[in-house]
């Protein structure tokens, strides 16, 4: 029996490839299942989003280190505010940081230059926390079809170029490739050094496509390929 060479994968009775099958997957099990969650990646630790139905919805990051940087700034200014503020009802002086700032603001009219700033750095950091709020966030993990409603899977996008790239190296023809996994096209340019550009083409297509299809997407990306010649050494 003849040996696979090491362009070659091991077919499997699911249809997918050995090189499918050993991509680093993010797996998620329904609460309602009673089982805990399972990942084989550290890099993330996403949860379900609100009113999810199953039906392959991107995971959504938890955000723990912006939920803690707001969470300390909010009690770094409101503590102190609201004790100085509960002193003065207890007919105590008001702090001096306080009168220094009331003093400041009744100096400076709102079209100053400084006061522009500080609200500019305001609004763009509540901005910034608003995008946080409306976007799941986690763009490198693209979401997989689930066989079952109790386990939802995410793909690596740097895996899976990796893997499409390992396919346009089979292709007759293609000296190098480089791939570009988007969530909703992938881009790949390849470089050949002999076949005909159409017919390199052409094969790639046929092959990325099958590529695609293997990787188990709950959304299939488009597929864009350029080939183009080696440049000549002088």
């Amino acid at each position: 029996m003849n040996e696979p060479t090491p362009h070659e994968a091991k077919p499997d009775e699911s249809g997918g490839d050995e090189r499918t099958r050993r991509l680093p997957v993010v797996l998620e099990k329904n609460p309602e299942g009673g089982l805990d969650q399972s990942q084989s990646s550290a890099a993330y630790d996403p949860v379900l989003a609100e009113g999810d139905d199953g039906g392959g919805g991107r995971f959504w990051s938890t955000r723990r280190v912006p939920a803690t940087v707001v969470a300390i700034v909010v009690l770094a200014v409101a503590g102190p505010l609201l004790y100085d503020i509960a002193a003065v009802r207890a007919d105590r002086p008001a702090m001096r940081w306080r009168r220094r700032s009331a003093d400041w603001l009744a100096g400076h009219a709102l079209d100053d230059v400084v006061v522009l700033v500080g609200a500019g750095v305001v609004v763009a950091l509540g901005l910034w926390l608003i995008v946080l709020a409306v976007t799941p966030g986690l763009r490198e993990l693209l979401v997989m079809r689930r066989p079952s409603a109790e386990v939802r899977a995410g793909l690596d996008r740097t895996a899976a170029a990796l893997v499409l790239r390992d396919r346009a190296m089979e292709v007759p023809g293609v000296q190098s490739a480089r791939v570009r996994m988007g969530r909703a096209k992938v881009a790949v340019r390849a470089v050949s050094h002999f076949r005909e550009l159409d017919e390199v083409r052409a094969d790639l297509d046929t092959a990325l496509d099958a590529g695609i299809k293997e990787l188990g997407l709950a959304a299939q990306p488009g597929l864009s390929v350029s080939v183009g010649r080696a440049a000549r050494k002088r």
